[in-house]
């Protein structure tokens, strides 16, 4: 299991930048690489530190500070989609804030992993100071009849997902692509995974493009960029977003931080052939 000994923290530009972590989750081999044969399968798996079909993943959560605010990206799943989430509030306390410090949250998307922390056990908002931020197409979208429309087995995302947009309803701001959050911080675009989904810009020298989950392996989205995530909601439409996102990183010569990728989950990338080789920050810090 890829647990984090320690909190990988950078200064990117004006931002304070520290990764911290909701926990691992573990996923089926088919999640990561749905149209791999079985020996594909397994390799990719053996790279994740998994076995058995199982792979192993983070929920690697940027911490950004300001001399003004301080943002999450996303909230993690707060033990509601595997128990052993539910990890990022200790890990906020122990960098020495406290969620009632928080005073942004951008929501990259409301599936479980990235939603489901966003209240405590009895309903209260657990980011009580914090204003959110979302596309109006992932609110529609999840609040519409073409959630309503999705296969049984996908209900309870709807379930979770409602719950929690509708508990922050009062404290929400819908962005769209280009918006800036607040100076040097702005919003990409990357549809696909889901209605809405977006990824997060934050200048420096180079980019720092969050990529959250249109890139959600550091191995598959970039080796293969054109198969599938598993949770892709819109599989064709999330190729195009990834291999797009992919060569503007390579263009920018961009920093990447990726939600599910191995702790830290930053790197650069480079064209190989016709796809690409991410360059873990470990690597690229040799």
């Amino acid at each position: 299991m890829n647990k984090p000994v320690a909190f990988h923290a950078f200064k990117h530009g004006l931002f304070d930048i520290t990764v911290l972590s909701d926990g691992p989750i573990a996923l089926a081999g088919e999640i990561f690489a749905p149209e791999a044969s079985d020996n594909q399968r397994a390799d990719v798996v053996a790279r994740m530190d998994g076995a058995d079909n199982i792979a192993d993943a983070q929920s690697n959560i940027p911490l950004i500070v300001t001399s003004n605010d301080v943002i999450l990206v996303d909230v993690g799943a707060g033990a509601r989609f595997q128990p052993s989430e539910g990890q990022l509030e200790k890990n906020l306390n122990a960098v020495g804030v406290n969620a009632g410090d928080v005073t942004k949250i951008i929501i990259s998307h409301a599936h479980p992993d990235h939603i489901w922390g966003m209240l405590r056990d009895d309903g209260s908002l657990r980011f009580p100071n914090a204003r959110y931020y979302i596309t109006r197409a992932e609110w529609d979208f999840w609040m519409g009849e073409k959630a309503d429309a999705l296969p049984e087995a996908v209900q309870p995302f709807v379930a979770g997902a409602r719950r929690d947009l509708q508990a922050i309803a009062d404290w929400l701001t819908f962005v769209q692509d280009g918006d800036e959050v607040i100076p040097g911080l702005r919003i990409l675009s990357t549809p696909g995974h889901t209605a809405g989904h977006i990824s997060i810009v934050v200048d420096g020298d180079v980019p720092l493009i969050i990529t959250v989950d249109a890139t959600a392996s550091h191995i598959v989205s970039f080796e293969r960029p054109d198969w599938s995530f598993g949770f892709d909601m819109d599989p064709a439409l999330a190729r195009t977003t990834r291999r797009t996102l992919i060569e503007q990183a390579v263009r920018e010569n961009a920093v990447l931080l990726g939600y599910h990728w191995a702790y830290p989950g930053v790197g650069t990338v480079r064209k190989d052939g016709d796809s690409f080789k991410l360059r873990p920050v470990t690597e690229a810090q040799s």
